[in-house]
């Protein structure tokens, strides 16, 4: 997708439900780079894979690193989160599982996610002289003009 600037002003328009799933780390003790590290590379893998593979329902992610890291991620349905993130053969199982065996308990490194089903009628969003960012990746973008000028027009106007 472009990262082209869009001048002026746009919302996205997501045209069915959909899933915001925010998940992250946080490193708890800098020093244990034995342990943080390999929990860091595992979602570029994951990232990967399902770039590959649209079909898993994954539409766009949007990261921020730091002490603490924020992976903004939506997702086409609940059901295809839960089913990546259950497969035996997909990424996340092993990095899970490598996480509990190096990490556990130990309190070195946290671990966290939150999701969020979300209907159209209930989103409204903004972009002004921006690229296509966020939501803006995962729905389609439209001129926040008309009804869609003011907030409370794109707020359950879908």
């Amino acid at each position: 997708m472009s990262t082209a600037i869009l001048p002026g002003r746009h919302t996205a328009r997501p045209e069915r439900d959909f899933v915001l799933f925010l998940i992250g780390m946080r490193v708890n003790q800098l020093w244990r780079v034995d342990r943080w590290l390999p929990v860091a590379r595992a979602m570029p893998r994951m990232l990967q894979e399902l770039a590959a593979q649209p079909e898993r329902g994954y539409l766009h992610g949007e990261l921020w690193g730091g002490r603490t890291t924020v992976m903004l991620q939506y997702w086409r349905s609940l059901d295809e989160l839960l089913a990546y993130a259950k497969d035996r053969e997909a990424a996340h199982l092993p990095a899970w599982a490598d996480f509990n065996r190096r990490v556990g308990s130990s309190g070195t490194v946290g671990v966290w996610h939150e999701t969020y089903c979300v209907q159209p009628s209930q989103v409204e969003s903004i972009y002004v002289n921006m690229p296509p960012f966020a939501l803006g990746r995962a729905a389609p973008l439209l001129p926040a003009q008309g009804p869609l000028a003011h907030a409370r027009g794109r707020m359950g106007s879908a």
